[in-house]
């Protein structure tokens, strides 16, 4: 994801969701899946893990399902079709083209390739927290889009809760612009 002078940024996690609005045996599920686990004293959902593409999707008893670990939008909407031709081979009737797949989170990480000066940063950047003894990042939030950014003083950042890779963008530019404004 890199366009001409732009910052590489890498996606490190998407996580995105279904509802097939049905209720779903977990037990009858976790004896027909295999590579599942499903341990309801620990976690109310099953946990449903695939290799192509390597993610796991969490199920649950009320046909939520959650995809996690997926390294683009595309691989979870791949991966949570794939959980759902899954479920419906126990029995639990799904109209698959009613499926709807929500983008809940994007996690990215960039590399600006500079050191920056937290304890500057931190006064700089309303909505900024920063706590070195507690962690080694700046965390800094902002509103549009509503966005939060790991910076760390390499120069790594990551950002969470972004649900489009659109609003990555945006919220990328934004940062790399307000960093050079307070000399970041």
């Amino acid at each position: 994801m890199r366009k001409k002078g732009s910052t590489k940024v890498k996606i490190e996690n998407v996580v995105a969701s279904t509802d097939i609005k049905k209720t779903i045996s977990l037990d009858k599920l976790l004896n027909t899946l295999e590579s599942s686990e499903y341990e309801p004293e620990q976690f109310p959902g099953l946990v449903y893990r695939l290799t192509d593409p390597k993610v796991a999707t969490l199920i649950f008893r009320s046909g939520k399902i959650i995809c996690v670990g997926a390294r683009s939008t595309n691989a979870a909407r791949i991966a949570l079709r794939k959980t759902v031709k899954s479920i419906k081979k126990v029995g639990v009737r799904v109209n698959e083209k009613s499926i709807k797949v929500k983008i809940e989170n994007i996690v990215v990480s960039v590399d600006i390739e500079r050191e920056l000066n937290l304890d500057h940063l931190a006064f700089e950047l309303e909505e900024s927290e920063y706590e070195p003894e507690q962690f080694p990042g700046l965390v800094y939030r902002i509103q549009d889009p509503k966005v939060a950014f790991l910076i760390f003083s390499s120069g790594r950042i990551v950002c969470a809760g972004a649900k489009s890779l659109n609003q990555v963008r945006d919220a990328v530019e934004k940062l790399k612009k307000r960093l050079a404004e307070v000399k970041a």
